[in-house]
């Protein structure tokens, strides 16, 4: 539900992103408790790495996960103190130099080829990295909204390849395994999943000799557009983490959209409404280029409407409850936030709200696209 301190914000310059940041402090204070030792919990600021959310996170995780060498750069700049772990695919000998240079906790090593060339920079720079192998394992990943297959990690014939590199390289020490192998799965699921990497992972590790070995399960915690009260079972999780866990183990989980979400909103205002071939549309100022989200994940995303009062046109005039379908100002059909939904009495000068824009919405969107004003952004501390 939209609070009262975010509806205040639909009477400033529109659009605008507005971050509950007391609320996102709550939420992610409320994950560490219902975690409470079952596993560390960092954040990939890859959902959203504005400033004043990770600050806000900061004293409620246990460090950031990020994804390239401007992520690495970003946060510690923000964070200069920060634990980090640094993942995913392609990375170049440049980031890789910067993750010993910015003092990377962990790098989460995709490949044979990627182990070789970060153990020749640690030897060159005569630094120590300490990595963790991403694996990729095969098999049913059902309900999964978004499977990791491809590019990301390694599968156990070519994670072998990583073994002798690993005993001709002093400067590379093997901490663990990481594995994110599937996003929008629910606490059972994401159960069921880590419990198949431990079982590998355990075996393989101790055939190397590993000392308390550490276990990053990734993130891909379910989060529901279609009813944004229902939230993740981060209670169940983490007692199934605890059954799972063994002496001497550290289980690392690494979320993002599931923390940061549900603290941010996307505001804007109703341009025109108009009827066409049958169907009613409201153009509303800004568009996917601001929130992509809906574009991406190709559904209808979670709105309130507030009314203003205002004279112009209205969908569905009269009210006869038809639906509408709500699209932005880009000269493309697939600039649409939601598509023939319950909009009531939707006019022109209205202010629809978006819920549920607190991860992956600005920062990965196209800004620039037709070059439309960028939106205002707002903090609510």
């Amino acid at each position: 539900m939209i609070g009262e301190r975010v509806r205040e914000q639909a009477a400033g310059a529109l659009p605008a992103f507005v971050y509950d940041l007391a609320g996102l402090r709550a939420h992610v204070a409320g994950i560490a408790a219902a975690l409470d030792g079952a596993a560390e919990l960092f954040y990939a600021a890859k959902a959203n790495p504005e400033p004043p959310v990770l600050r806000a996170l900061a004293p409620h995780v246990a460090g950031i996960e990020v994804a390239s060498g401007g992520e690495l750069a970003h946060v510690r700049a923000v964070l200069p103190d920060a634990r980090i772990a640094f993942g995913g695919p392609g990375k170049t000998d440049e980031e890789l130099r910067a993750a010993l240079e910015h003092r990377v906790e962990r790098v989460h090593v995709e490949s044979p080829y990627e182990l070789r060339r970060l153990t020749a920079i640690a030897r060159a720079a005569d630094r120590r990295a300490d990595v963790l192998l991403r694996v990729n394992l095969a098999g049913g990943r059902a309900g999964a909204a978004l499977a990791m297959s491809g590019p990301f990690g390694m599968d156990p014939e070519a994670i072998e390849e990583c073994r002798p590199i690993l005993e001709a390289a002093p400067h590379v020490r093997l901490r663990g395994v990481h594995a994110h192998l599937a996003s929008g799965l629910d606490a059972d699921a994401m159960l069921a999943q880590s419990a198949r990497v431990l079982d590998w992972a355990r075996d393989w590790l101790s055939g190397l000799g590993v000392d308390r070995p550490e276990f990053n399960l990734g993130g891909g915690m379910a989060v529901d557009y279609t009813d944004p009260a229902r939230r993740f079972d981060w209670a169940a999780h983490a007692t199934g983490l605890r059954a799972l866990a063994r002496p001497g183990e550290t289980l690392r989980i690494e979320p993002g959209r599931a923390v940061t979400v549900y603290g941010g909103w996307y505001l804007t205002d109703v341009l025109d409404i108009k009827r066409a071939h049958g169907e009613w549309y409201a153009v509303l100022r800004g568009g996917t280029m601001h929130l992509r989200t809906p574009v991406t994940k190709n559904h209808d995303h979670p709105f309130t409407v507030l009314h203003q009062g205002g004279s112009g046109p209205r969908a569905g005039q009269p009210n006869t409850g038809e639906p509408v379908t709500l699209v932005g100002q880009l000269c493309t059909p697939k600039d649409v936030f939601a598509r023939r939904v319950d909009a009531g009495q939707l006019a022109v000068g209205d202010v629809v709200a978006f819920a549920m824009a607190g991860a992956y919405a600005w920062n990965i969107s196209h800004h620039d696209f037709l070059m439309h004003p960028k939106p205002r952004f707002t903090y609510l501390d």
